[in-house]
């Protein structure tokens, strides 16, 4: 069978990094992690499953540190996590199908990923399956290191997985409101990016389109289109916030030019 890896990049992770590990510790062949000076117990959690542990700086586009643990893998696959993540048992069976097999047509492959929030995983929404590619040969495999959101860059041919990997990105409210505000501020910075060196015609139709017509298109299309009120409350609350970033962002990258 061939060898996996396991990398993670982490801040502050105490409260999840327990429950990840478990979930990959007869899993990995290695586990790799890249801490970003947490000042928790993240790093004495993770010596205890004997992990490759490398300190760093903390930085805003976390793909960064991301990318130096994949950089520091050492066999044959990869299998990238976030602490706030689980290796379901059906999962975990599947990757060990594909370490089996000899031969492979594909180089990486996508995951569905269900998310859970405020009590419940979303299903609907847009947000099930979440396809994320996270499980790829040692070297066919990289992450852009530019945004938030993307995904790791495969060379060669893409496959699919059928079992899901379970996400637990909120502790409440509060906490996803705290996550929720830090993105808006890192879309912003992008936003006041794109809106230099533009004329007064293009900087109008940026407004409207982020105050108006975004948040209004995301919300129908979340909570109607993609039934997210089969979800019930929970649906309703993460499409009203998932279109009410666009605004946000742009009054922050508004407000921050004006200061300047």
């Amino acid at each position: 069978m061939q060898t996996l890896s396991v990398v993670l990049a982490v801040y502050n992770e105490e409260r999840n990094l327990t429950r990840c590990l478990e979930s990959v510790k007869d899993l990995a062949d290695e586990i790799v992690i890249v801490d970003g000076t947490s000042t928790d117990k993240t790093v004495e959690i993770a010596k205890k499953y004997h992990a490759k542990i490398e300190i760093t700086t903390n930085l805003q586009i976390f793909h960064i540190n991301k990318q130096k643990a994949i950089d520091l893998a050492t066999k044959q696959w990869i299998l990238q996590l976030d602490a706030d993540e689980v290796v379901s048992k059906e999962l975990a069976e599947e990757i060990i199908d594909i370490l089996k097999d000899t031969t492979h047509e594909y180089a990486g492959y996508w995951i569905p990923r269900k998310n859970y929030f405020l009590g419940r995983f979303l299903m609907k929404g847009g947000q099930y399956p979440d396809y994320t590619i996270r499980f790829y040969q040692k070297g066919k495999g990289r992450l852009p290191q530019k945004d938030v959101h993307e995904q790791a860059v495969i060379d060669g041919k893409v496959g699919y997985l059928h079992a899901a990997l379970l996400h637990y990105p909120y502790k409440d409210f509060a906490n996803y409101k705290l996550k929720w505000e830090r993105y808006n501020s890192i879309f912003a910075a992008q936003m006041k990016t794109e809106l230099q060196h533009k004329n007064y015609l293009f900087k109008m139709w940026f407004a409207i389109n982020n105050l108006i017509l975004k948040p209004i298109t995301w919300f129908l299309m979340a909570y109607i289109r993609h039934k997210g009120f089969v979800d019930g409350w929970q649906g309703f609350i993460f499409a009203y916030y998932s279109a009410l970033r666009f605004p946000a962002s742009y009054i922050i990258a508004r407000t921050s030019h004006e200061k300047n």
